[in-house]
Formats: structure tokens, sequence, C-alpha cells
């Protein structure tokens, strides 16, 4: 079409009677942020000289992203998440906060509900004969360097089929398999012994795998760990780890990977005596560090929906 109409009268008086930008009526925040987003999409429109065509299609596709129920996975694959906490990281170089464990990203696959065990957790609920038995212990401290006692620390992470308890699409995990929560004991220390992950794919069939086609791009992960680490006059820490080894450690479609966050498999013996499934078994040792609150406000706490379970 080639022609330039934001700028109009007509598309600015659109823009805001659309958003009701000029009336006391509703959320002024929400109107705002509306208006600017529209705003942004209308332009580029213009910029872009997008067919009605595509318009749809992309409306099609908003569609098929929400029947999918995948949304939050695409905010991971787009980069979004990483974005977010980019802009968490800048401000805590603002505010001079530093040397606490990196942050990354949730993900979408968590599940509240998880019972917290005093000290040690073995969360492997299900037998999995392709996944190793893994120890992944370490200590919590907190912004002084001191060992933190009733710190809770929540896990959760895939099987050796990729699949989360919860969002299994075979239906063959128990409930909380791979899931658990510990509070850490006198000395600030924490274990779970669970079963060796690997990475996942999306969907193939999904909105979010359609559109990493689209792009050029895949849609795996490599192996990880995700974690919460909470205690009282801290603030909320969000991370997850990744195993050594994993060929897509730096090629993750949700770009989580921090270079802190990839500690050092260690080959044990003496899992038996752990009540593991073998006595040969991997471990895992990785410290966590908190930060302290900000003006008496945690600032990393996150509203967002989240699943839960009894």
């Amino acid at each position: 079409m080639r022609v330039k109409v934001f700028q109009s009268e007509e598309v600015q008086a659109l823009l805001k009677a659309a958003t009701n930008i000029a009336s006391d009526a509703g959320n002024a925040r929400t109107k705002h942020i509306t208006h600017r987003l529209l705003s942004d999409l209308f332009k580029a429109i213009d910029d872009l000289d997008m067919t009605p065509d595509e318009i749809w299609a992309g409306v099609n596709y908003l569609n098929k992203l929400g029947q999918d129920g995948e949304a939050a996975l695409l905010a991971a694959g787009l980069g979004l998440e990483k974005f977010l906490d980019i802009r968490m990281d800048a401000e805590d170089r603002e505010t001079e906060i530093n040397g606490g464990t990196p942050r990354t990203i949730e993900g979408p696959l968590y599940v509240a509900g998880a019972a917290v065990l005093d000290g040690v957790a073995k969360i492997d609920l299900d037998a999995d004969e392709n996944a190793g038995p893994l120890v992944i212990r370490g200590t919590v401290t907190g912004p002084d360097g001191k060992r933190l006692a009733n710190a809770v620390v929540e896990c959760w992470h895939a099987n050796s089929n990729g699949f989360y308890s919860h969002f299994d699409p075979t239906g063959a995990q128990s409930d909380f398999n791979l899931r658990g929560a510990v509070r850490t004991d006198a000395d600030g220390k924490y274990e779970f012994r669970t079963l060796m992950p690997v990475g996942y794919g999306c969907p193939p069939q999904g909105a979010t795998q359609h559109l990493l086609t689209a792009l050029g791009r895949h849609g795996n992960r490599p192996a990880h760990v995700h974690f919460f680490v909470s205690a009282d006059d801290c603030r909320k820490l969000t991370t997850q780890i990744n195993i050594e080894g994993d060929p897509l450690i730096w090629d993750d479609f949700a770009y989580a990977t921090r270079e802190d966050l990839i500690p050092h498999v260690v080959e044990k013996t003496g899992g038996k005596a752990l009540g593991l499934k073998s006595d040969d078994y991997k471990e895992i040792e990785f410290d966590f560090k908190l930060t302290p609150l900000i003006q008496g406000r945690d600032n990393q706490i996150v509203q967002r929906n989240r699943a839960a379970a009894a």
C-alpha cells in the first residue's frame, strides 16, 4: 500500500478512543500501557506495510497460542523473560547490590504446593530406568555471608523424557515427581536426592514452535534444574543450574544460561546408603547466596499465574 497514516488526526483520535486515554474512568496505568503498545503496533503496521492477511494471521496465531496455553513458554522463547532479568540486573547495579547468586528465568512449569521437608528431600517418586541418581546439595548464606537456617529451597526439573510432572502429556508421572522443597538445617545446608534430568523441547505442534520455526530457530533447552530460594530479611532468588557437558548449554532457546550457573558434576559412590537407585551416583554441590531487601522491600517477587496442587 505504501501509505503512512499513523500520524493522521483520524488514527490518533482512534488510539485515544480505543484506550479511553482522556477519560477518568478505568485504570490509568492500564490505559497508558495499552495506548503505548497499541500505538507501537499501529506504527509498525505502517512502517512495515503489513497487509490485512498478515494482521489476521497474527490474530489467528494469538488465538492458537491461547488455546495451546503457551503464552509463558513463548515469553521465554522470545527473550521477554530474559529481558526482565536484564532489567533487574541493571537495577541491582544501580542500587549497588552485588555478590548474590545470579538470577535467571523461572520458566512456565513451576507448581506450588510441594511439602517442605527438613534438610533433605528425596524427590524421585517414580522409577525412571533411563535416568541415573543425582544428589544436589549445598548451603544457603545471607548477604553477610553467614549460613542461614530455615531458608526454604524449592526445586523442580524434568525426567529423562524431558517432561515435568503435572505437565507430562503422557500422564505417566505422579504428582510432585521431581519436585520438592526443603528447609535448611542449623548449618544452612540443603539436599535433594533425585534423578539426572535432560533438556526439553517445545511441543512440536504447538504455537511456540510454530513461530520459532518461522524464525529459523529451534525450541530446545539444555538439561537444567530450577530453584526458588527464600529466607527472612532477604530477597527471594529465582534461578536454575545447567548440567555440565550438555551441548545446548550456550544454545538455550530460552536464554537462561549464565556462566556462574554451571556447577561441576562429580562421580560418587555410596548411593545405596542414601536410598538411591544405585551405589554409583552423580553429585552437584551448589551454594546459594541471597541478597538484602531494598528499603525493607523484596523487588524480586514476581506476581504471575502459577499452577498449584494440593
